[in-house]
């Protein structure tokens, strides 16, 4: 499914040749010729989309661009597309999540395979956040107790420890129990413990 491509390069007849291929391919385009103006502009991030960003552009450059929409939360997907790539910058971007970086001239369909899996890397990343926000919504459903039950859970104590650290009985530690794993809507202990990573409580022994 097309989406908005946000085209910023401060060469106005290749933003111009670039935007109508796009169009061509059935995408929405917008162009700017500098950073600033796609800050400006406060493109919604929550639209299918991406952006295709030049490198050296007057003023903000194309990394500093993606520094700073990181820094805003924002989470367009960005393809770097240069004239002028070297092996440090192309490793900054990428490690700094750009989805790729190429090299002009490029194809139409080196370009639009580039924009499809950009886009369906954000439509994953849409649907992993959705996950999250369910989790989270879930585990805000839990009593203090059943907090505490979850918490040993998925440390991976027993009832028996449990009903001890809690000062309670294993039959009381069994119901809590049950009451976790309804609200949490799993069916297994190990759905549990990967919510609970998914979420950042435990650290990478499970502790």
């Amino acid at each position: 499914m097309p989406g908005l491509v946000h085209i910023v390069d401060d060469d106005e007849s290749f933003r111009t040749a670039i935007e109508r291929r796009l169009k061509l391919a059935g995408y929405d385009v917008a162009t700017y010729a500098s950073s600033q103006a796609l800050l400006e502009s406060a493109p919604n991030d929550e639209q299918a989309g991406c952006i295709l960003l030049d490198v050296r552009i007057p003023g903000l450059s194309g990394p500093d661009l993606q520094a700073r929409l990181i820094e805003s939360g924002s989470t367009l997907p960005i393809i770097f597309l240069t004239g002028h790539a070297d092996t440090p910058t192309t490793v900054r971007a990428i490690k700094a999540g750009a989805e790729d970086f190429l090299t002009k001239p490029v194809s139409s369909e080196q370009l639009i395979e580039a924009i499809e899996r950009a886009l369906a890397s954000q439509r994953a990343s849409r649907v992993q956040r959705s996950r999250l926000d369910a989790f989270r919504g879930h585990l805000a459903t839990l009593t203090l107790r059943e907090r505490q039950v979850f918490d040993l859970i998925v440390r991976g104590r027993i009832n028996k420890q449990i009903a001890y650290e809690l000062g309670t009985t294993e039959r009381t530690v069994k119901a809590h129990r049950h009451q976790v794993m309804e609200k949490m809507q799993v069916h297994s202990l190990a759905e549990l413990v990967s919510i609970a990573e998914r979420l950042g409580m435990l650290d990478t022994n499970g502790y």
